[in-house]
């Protein structure tokens, strides 16, 4: 005899795959080690223990919990399993401490995908040559106000300065209150004297700046153990070519730490908001208290005190530029 089953018959099979875990007991990391995340490379991560152990650089892979957390450079993380550093071995990263800072930036400024860089870093090195190729002044801003956002201090490295001086460098950025040094980098790649060298000892920093500027170049000068590939400027183009692929961390003879990023030619801001773009400009920051409510800032806006602030030199000898620049950045509407 046939059976004829009806919905009520229906038992669905228990989901074995359920979000709840196998175990109560979870894993006890109470023995893991730290760690500085110095690179990162297809799911691999170098990692210096900091513990004092003298093992020195280690790999290791993410654990499946951390799978959707983004690990760069400049990470305190905490591992388990084989921390011994030798051949072939691997320890797990259980953990990325909370961090300081965090230095973002996204593809162009509709873009709301973040692209973290590094973390931790106390110091942001804006690396820009005087010629060959030229400055990129939006660049710079738009890196002042990613380390103004990441509440990280800039520092503005000129390079290049035998090839021509960097007046029109100071001459803008005079008033923003933004250290400017130079690089002191000879063309055959020997620094002459050491003021970026003391300027960065004992701090977390990154480098940063468009290909061809001599950021590898001063990284070698710096890190003479660095080894990282030095390019030149496309006579055509004016640009330079890509010669660091991934962001390294490597130690400074003195005490701290320096990251070398690879060469960008935009660098996003949409992760930044409207306060904190007109705050990165502090030359033009008092002038806006005087604009009306909802002012948008923009060229023509009705009672906008900037372009009357700029005029009265109250900004600066860059002021025009600055003021120029900070509209692109702002939206045309308030």
């Amino acid at each position: 005899m046939t059976r004829v089953y009806r919905d009520e018959d229906y038992r669905p099979r228990p989901n074995k795959r359920g979000s709840r875990p196998r175990t109560k007991n979870r894993p006890n990391h109470d023995a893991a080690v730290d760690g500085l995340v110095t690179a990162v490379d297809r799911g691999r991560y170098r990692v210096a223990l900091t513990d004092g152990s003298g093992t020195g650089s280690i790999t290791a892979v993410r654990a499946s919990h951390l799978r959707k957390d983004a690990v760069v450079p400049g990470d305190i993380v905490k591992l388990v399993g084989d921390t011994s550093g030798g051949k072939d071995t691997l320890a797990r990263l259980v953990e990325i401490t909370e961090r300081r800072t965090l230095l973002r930036r996204s593809a162009d400024d509709t873009d709301p995908t973040e692209r973290v860089i590094v973390a931790n870093v106390d110091v942001m090195g804006i690396v820009t040559a005087t010629e060959d190729p030229e400055p990129s002044f939006g660049l710079i801003d738009r890196a002042l106000t990613a380390a103004f956002d990441a509440d990280v201090t800039p520092l503005l490295i000129v390079t290049k300065t035998d090839l021509r001086p960097a007046d029109d460098i100071v001459e803008r950025f005079s008033a923003t209150g933004v250290e400017i040094i130079s690089s002191g980098l000879q063309p055959d790649g020997t620094l002459t004297d050491a003021p970026v060298f003391d300027r960065l000892r004992g701090h977390l920093s990154v480098l940063v700046g468009h290909s061809g500027v001599g950021k590898s170049t001063l990284m070698n000068a710096l890190v003479p153990r660095a080894h990282r590939a030095t390019g030149h400027v496309n006579d055509v183009t004016g640009r330079g070519r890509h010669t660091s692929s991934s962001a390294i961390c490597l130690p400074l003879d003195g005490g701290g730490w320096l990251v070398d990023t690879p060469g960008v030619r935009s660098f996003g801001l949409a992760h930044v908001d409207r306060e904190t773009l007109i705050s990165a400009f502090p030359e033009l920051v008092e002038a806006t208290a005087d604009c009306p409510r909802g002012c948008t800032h923009q060229a023509g806006a009705p009672g906008c005190r900037l372009d009357a602030w700029v005029a009265e030199g109250q900004a600066g000898p860059g002021g025009v530029s600055r003021l120029e620049s900070l509209r692109r950045l702002l939206p045309k509407t308030g």
